[in-house]
């Protein structure tokens, strides 16, 4: 599932919520850098998940994908980042190749809510 970022000058939050099923780890979360002339190359960029309002439960190295148009990173879930029901606030912490961070999406989180199954 792809999620899209929103432009920097944008000014009122816009959430976009990934779902997910308890223990799944498909499909992977994807996520468009906006604007579209984010340069990604020679930098490091890491998936980063909470408890909404609370302490960190992922910080882990994300995929990144430098398309000829808009780049893309990723997460591949692992069966423990899913292993908890419940909405998370996640995002994606870029630091490039001189050093700079930013975080994405830089205007709120992405909302992850993972579904409770039937076991």
């Amino acid at each position: 599932m792809s999620l899209s970022g929103q432009p920097h000058d944008k000014e009122d939050a816009m959430t976009e919520t990934f779902f997910i099923k308890r223990g799944d780890t498909s499909p992977a979360v994807r996520y468009l850098l906006m604007p579209s002339g984010v340069n990604l190359v020679g930098s490091t960029v890491r998936f980063q998940m909470r408890h909404r309002g609370g302490a960190m439960t992922l910080n882990a190295p994300a995929l990144v994908a430098i398309p000829t148009g808009t780049p893309t990173v990723g997460y591949d879930w692992q069966a423990e980042d899913t292993a908890e029901a419940g909405q998370f606030e996640a995002e994606f912490e870029v630091t490039y190749a001189d050093g700079a961070v930013e975080t994405f999406p830089n205007n709120g989180f992405l909302i992850v809510r993972i579904a409770e199954d039937v076991r």
